[in-house]
């Protein structure tokens, strides 16, 4: 199941997504979700794995496992590198051992003090706040994305952690359209309005964290994750099926790509089993009911600020 993108390129409507995923358990996640039937890979050079990731890819197409215009990768631009975009992009091709990319996102709305091709660190000032840069653009940036495409480095390129304003900006000075936004949603976070705004204007959204962040963000940030609400479990129950499935299922049914991350073989195969249901219209708005605008990635714990105040 895919969704076409305004590019025209398809992109599978569920991925894995490898943030925080362990470098010596990158290959056999990456082939064990091939052959469980992945084709989507959501990737950042601030994840610090393209390259584990890279030799992955590398060794399926090699055993013939799978061939490259079968699989759909996605990575990201650092905040740091967006004076940098071309070289940054070169860098996370290179280690990804890939000729082209089919999607290339701006990871956050925000450009910050250059550290490095290939150092993906978020520097602070002298107050221990972030150490942003306001010598650069959004608009700029995004020509620079749009370039990518001409020079046949990127197939579809795409904006993450957007709002509707940050959304429609973009669609005002683009000359080629973001094919994709890529947001925190899920039942605690759903963000109603956003997917609409982005729906209509023919942007794809795709949920990162889209099980809430789970055990990742509950150690990181201390989070609460929906997974254990009364209602997801009463429905998992209903439908025979864990909460986390119903919660991918729901994201589904949105039209909404999602991106789960796990590094348990048991979740990777569970995760990816949200095809042969559907919930009903009841169900899928009382889903929508128990939203909390409960943001679970708060990076503000380690930037020193709040950058969605």
């Amino acid at each position: 199941m895919a969704i076409t993108l305004n590019t025209g390129f398809k992109m599978p409507i569920i991925g894995l997504g490898v943030w925080r995923m362990e470098k010596k358990d990158i290959r056999d996640l990456i082939i064990n979700s091939i052959n469980i039937g992945y084709r989507h890979f959501d990737c950042a050079a601030d994840y610090q794995n393209e390259a584990e990731v890279g030799e992955a890819l590398a060794g399926a197409f090699q055993t013939g496992l799978v061939k490259r215009e079968d699989l759909f990768i996605t990575t990201k631009l650092w905040n740091s590198d967006h004076g940098h975009v071309l070289e940054a992009c070169k860098d996370s091709l290179k280690k990804l051992r890939l000729d082209y990319l089919d999607l290339y996102l701006i990871h956050f709305p925000i450009a910050i003090r250059h550290t490095g091709i290939g150092n993906t660190g978020s520097p602070l000032d002298e107050d221990g706040v972030l150490d942003i840069d306001t010598t650069i653009s959004l608009e700029t940036t995004w020509h620079a994305m749009e370039d990518l495409v001409s020079k046949g480095l990127v197939r579809s390129i795409g904006i993450s952690n957007y709002d509707i304003f940050l959304t429609r900006d973009c669609l005002a000075y683009s000359k080629i359209k973001p094919a994709v936004n890529q947001i925190e949603t899920h039942p605690y976070f759903n963000r109603g309005s956003l997917v609409k705004f982005c729906q209509k204007h023919g942007i794809c959204v795709t949920a990162h964290t889209p099980l809430g962040g789970s055990v990742a963000n509950t150690e990181w940030f201390g989070s609460v994750s929906c997974l254990d609400d009364p209602v997801l479990q009463g429905l998992a129950s209903k439908y025979k099926r864990t909460a986390a499935q119903i919660v991918l299922r729901w994201g589904v049914q949105r039209n909404t790509a999602v991106i789960p991350k796990t590094s348990k073989p048991e979740r990777l195969k569970e995760n990816f089993q949200i095809f042969d249901c559907e919930l009903s219209k009841e169900d899928m708005d009382l889903i929508n009911s128990i939203d909390r605008k409960f943001r679970s990635n708060q990076p503000a714990k380690f930037w020193g600020i709040d950058l969605f105040a």
